[in-house]
């Protein structure tokens, strides 16, 4: 049962975060109930669980992080839970938008073949079902460790491909889209500086920090340098202007940085421990 540990305990943490990850749908279902998603509710519907996907693919991505920063192993039992609920969410993505094409299967092929997006975005699909099938402890031991890492390893070309699906389908506004490509950054970013089985230092966490946010602003001046007609120098400017509120590269740095404080806390807590236990 997902709400149970390995060793077939109650595990709070894990019933809670199984019950967080039905939130999402029962609100969706509830704005459908009341009629709050016209005039197109289907288009609302397919937007809405597609987006929920995506962050759900950042957050089973950020559990390593949040495990070695928090330094909480049982943080790791979350992954395969979230991964799947991700998956999940994909697939009613997929569902709604058959339903928004009138259930037409034939049309819905031939649009995911000529559409770029659409291309993409199915691609992925099908790399977050293949992550999704081989997540149990059954497959890992079927196909064995160094196989079993090197395809789940694909989870970074298929956030790349979900990420850009987002971005395209997004049109003009682009500001979470940017904002997901920034946290992503981060996340790919601490997996390449981070030690085997421990965080980053702290100093390595804020370099991370403003590496991450100075590649946000500059993957949304890419988007509005080669994807829209807008002017993207005025894009770039608005990332150090905050009158209308923070644009997607600020937020990522003060996410990365947010890390650093947790990092800086618990790091100082675990010394303290350890202290404690070699004074005893």
């Amino acid at each position: 049962m997902p709400w149970r540990d390995r060793s077939g305990a109650f595990a709070p943490l894990k019933a809670l975060a199984f019950a967080l990850l039905f939130v999402p749908a029962i609100l969706l279902a509830h704005d459908a109930w009341l009629g709050n998603l016209f005039p197109k509710p289907w288009q609302a519907a397919t937007h809405d669980t597609g987006t929920w996907a995506i962050r759900l693919l950042l957050v089973s991505l950020a559990v390593t992080p949040a495990r070695q920063v928090l330094r909480q192993a049982r943080i790791a039992e979350l992954r395969r839970m979230i991964g799947v609920a991700c998956f999940a969410y994909a697939m009613l993505h997929l569902a709604l938008y058959v339903g928004d094409e009138k259930f037409d299967l034939i049309k819905v092929v031939m649009e995911i073949i000529n559409r770029f997006y659409l291309t993409i975005g199915f691609v992925a699909l099908l790399g977050l079902g293949a992550l999704a099938a081989t997540s149990t402890d059954g497959m890992l031991r079927r196909m064995g460790g160094r196989a079993w890492r090197r395809l789940h390893w694909c989870v970074h070309p298929i956030t790349v491909l979900a990420l850009y699906h987002f971005t395209l389908q997004s049109k003009a506004d682009v500001t979470e889209p940017m904002l997901m490509s920034g946290l992503y950054a981060w996340l790919f970013g601490y997996r390449l500086i981070a030690p085997e089985g421990g965080s980053p230092g702290i100093l390595a966490l804020c370099g991370l920090a403003a590496g991450a946010a100075v590649a946000t602003a500059g993957v949304e001046f890419a988007w509005y340098a080669l994807g829209t007609g807008l002017n993207p120098w005025r894009v770039l400017e608005a990332n150090l202007d905050v009158t209308f509120g923070l644009r997607p590269a600020l937020w990522v740095g003060i996410a990365g940085l947010a890390v650093v404080v947790l990092r800086a806390t618990f790091g100082r807590r675990r010394s303290r421990r350890v202290v404690a236990a070699t004074a005893d």
